[in-house]
């Protein structure tokens, strides 16, 4: 195959398709970030707030804070009003994000994908898949990942 023969709108279309994936995963660890350091938990009421009240309010630095909810407020995570230069984490947002006893609440979705990105070269090593091997960790959960997406043929892969 030759450059020529490479169509340039299909190059495009998955060119794309890779951006949004990485940006996705760049802003995953940025989500993680934020309930770590208990940002999302300090704007749960969807007051707002600007980056140095939020920094005050969970004693991090206001720099960092200032990039950190520009990347969340690109990803559409929280609002951010222009004129009064002020955040808001909306309340729908506050219960997935910020509330453990929702039953809307993704953060675990998210710590799994930072494990699996974390532990990418164990994941690997259980090749062929579908061996059903443990990989050390305190809790574990089931994939069905096996061949032919088997349920009954999972992997197992630990989340802290």
């Amino acid at each position: 195959m030759t450059t020529s023969d490479i169509d340039e709108a299909k190059l495009n279309e998955f060119m794309t398709k890779v951006v949004n994936e990485l940006g996705g995963a760049w802003s995953a660890s940025l989500v993680i970030i934020g309930d770590k350091l208990g940002l999302y938990s300090a704007m749960a009421d969807s007051r707002p707030i600007t980056s140095h009240e939020l920094a005050s309010k969970t004693n991090t630095a206001e720099r960092y804070i200032r990039e950190w909810l520009a990347n969340q407020t690109a990803g559409g995570y929280i609002s951010y009003d222009v004129a009064t230069g002020k955040y808001t984490l909306p309340a729908e947002h506050a219960l997935a994000l910020a509330n453990e006893n929702s039953p809307a609440f993704v953060m675990g979705l998210f710590q799994i994908t930072s494990v699996l990105i974390k532990d990418e070269s164990k994941i690997v090593s259980l090749k062929p898949f579908g061996q059903g091997k443990e990989l050390t960790g305190a809790i574990t959960i089931l994939c069905s990942m096996g061949p032919q997406n088997d349920p009954s043929n999972p992997i197992m892969w630990p989340i802290l």
